[in-house]
């Protein structure tokens, strides 16, 4: 059987998984799973490349959890859409003001939580309760708009997947077409699976191209050296 990798990212009903040969013609399979753990167990040996942090220090400075800014220097005008992760604690908090205070409590200096970044704790609690450092081989944290930027030739792309909170099409164009430039065929890119948006089908493309770089030992992990939380996982986005 041919060896797969697979790019993830979260969607509305839980994570949209593209999975693709490691090597050769793109031939996508693509899912939608409720629960992290389903899609992990479905995946066997894969390789993972998952858009949601992973790796959650217990206080965060001035440089952040260490993979954002190095990210966002890369990304331009489309910086923006690398949340700023807080404390661990604050990630395990279930209320948003909650989450605030305690993210003001582990950080220096003080910061709160965006309310995006609150509404992604729920995954990265399902990845965190999942992750080992033993799976580091296999799970990876990366970011759809670096994975764009690798993709574009180091290139960030010049516009925005979304406007105002809703799809904007000029945007969703340009990244299906730099997904065909790189072996996608069009007509697998415009129709997300059930529970799922256009844009998530695409970050979860190039999420899976990725993944063929990481299983090939080609990306790199931004930082250059990443540091580790206090339960030894890797703090590290990758392209």
């Amino acid at each position: 059987m041919t060896a797969r990798v697979v790019g993830v990212d979260g969607c509305p009903a839980g994570w949209i998984a593209v999975s693709i040969a490691a090597n050769g013609p793109l031939t996508p399979e693509v899912r939608v799973h409720a629960r992290f753990a389903d899609l992990f167990a479905e995946a066997g040996d894969a390789v993972l490349a998952v858009d949601m942090p992973i790796g959650l220090p217990d206080f965060i400075g001035p440089e952040g959890r260490g993979p954002e800014r190095p990210v966002r220097q890369k990304l331009g005008p489309r910086q923006s859409s690398v949340f700023s992760v807080p404390s661990r604690s604050a990630v395990m908090t279930e209320d948003y003001r909650d989450a605030c205070a305690v993210a003001a409590a582990t950080s220096e200096p003080q910061r709160m939580v965006a309310k995006q970044c609150f509404h992604l704790f729920p995954r990265i609690r399902e990845i965190d309760t999942l992750m080992t450092s033993a799976l580091e081989a296999q799970i990876f944290e990366v970011h759809p708009e670096l994975a764009f930027w690798r993709l574009n030739g180091d290139a960030a792309m010049t516009l925005p997947k979304k406007v105002k909170s809703r799809p904007s099409q000029p945007g969703l164009d340009e990244r299906r077409a730099l997904l065909v430039r790189h072996g996608f065929a069009a007509d697998d890119l415009v129709r997300p699976p059930r529970g799922a948006a256009a844009d998530d089908l695409l970050d979860a493309a190039a999420n899976a191209l990725i993944a063929r770089r990481l299983l090939k030992g080609e990306a790199k992990s931004f930082p250059a050296e990443p540091a580790r939380d206090a339960r030894g996982l890797r703090i590290a986005i990758w392209a």
